[in-house]
């Protein structure tokens, strides 16, 4: 999943560093001009409670250890919702290492930032490369989990990737970096999983037949999930290609068939006999 704050320079308005292109070793690190736009519900509380923890880390503790917290976390997450199979226990397991997980996601930016030792395009790399790795195990993690079905789990994965990668493709093509659709945002959806396996947990877990199929809650609000994450992506998609092809307006169509000139016929000299 995205963390809230990312490793980038304070030019970039606290926003998620794009890649440039092929600087020179030497170089100053530098990113892409794009605006953070936080417009999820827990963004501006968040970014205060990280900002205080990252504060009173010791020194010895670095944002790449932060990072490292976080895989260990999502890999974790994934085992837990496994092991569900055999005891409800593991769901509140997976709960507390998705707020694990979220300190390790969320906070290395923000160490970086408040310590002043940002690299903007490695930690954006980095950045990224993890979520997608995390995004992956979480999403395998629920569909192994008796409570969902695999190919669930795996639906919401892709759309979760697919919205993730329009992020980052808004952050060169546009110059803005929203992580959130709406008010829902990654640590948004941290919160609804911590919800979900509260009431599993507890023992809300109903169930029905559907063509042979037993379909959990869970199955219902995964499919509904992301058919929703699915139409935010095209309404945004649509609005992004409005938008740029103000900007890159496109040729104009020629004919589709092209009008023959009838050329003049040269007249026959007679014959000399």
């Amino acid at each position: 999943m995205n963390a809230t704050d990312r490793r980038s320079t304070e030019s970039a308005n606290e926003a998620g560093v794009t890649a440039t292109a092929a600087p020179d070793a030497g170089a100053p690190a530098r990113g892409v001009n794009a605006t953070r736009e936080p417009s999820f519900l827990l963004a501006r509380p968040e970014k205060r409670v990280l900002r205080a923890i990252a504060r009173r880390l010791p020194r010895w503790l670095l944002p790449d250890d932060l990072t490292l917290l976080g895989i260990v976390a999502a890999i974790a997450i994934c085992v837990a919702y496994g092991l569900s199979n055999n005891s409800d226990v593991w769901l509140w397991v997976a709960s507390g290492l998705l707020v694990v997980h979220w300190l390790g996601d969320s906070l290395d930016g923000t160490l970086a930032r408040v310590r002043e030792i940002q690299r903007p395009r490695y930690g954006y790399y980095l950045d990224h490369l993890v979520d997608a790795g995390a995004t992956a195990a979480i999403a395998i993690g629920l569909g192994l989990s008796p409570h969902m079905l695999l190919s669930v789990g795996m639906l919401l994965g892709v759309a979760y990737l697919v919205l993730s990668v329009n992020v980052y493709l808004e952050s060169q093509a546009l110059g803005r970096f929203s992580i959130g659709y709406g008010l829902i945002g990654p640590t948004e959806v941290r919160v609804i999983l911590i919800a979900l396996n509260t009431a599993l947990a507890l023992g809300l877990d109903p169930r029905v037949e559907l063509f042979g199929v037993t379909v959990t809650a869970l199955d219902l609000a995964g499919v509904a999930l992301a058919a929703g994450m699915l139409l935010l992506l095209t309404a945004r998609a649509l609005r992004n290609l409005r938008e740029l092809a103000q900007a890159e307006p496109a040729a104009a169509r020629g004919p589709l068939f092209r009008r023959m000139e009838r050329r003049p016929r040269a007249s026959r000299r007679p014959r000399m006999s």
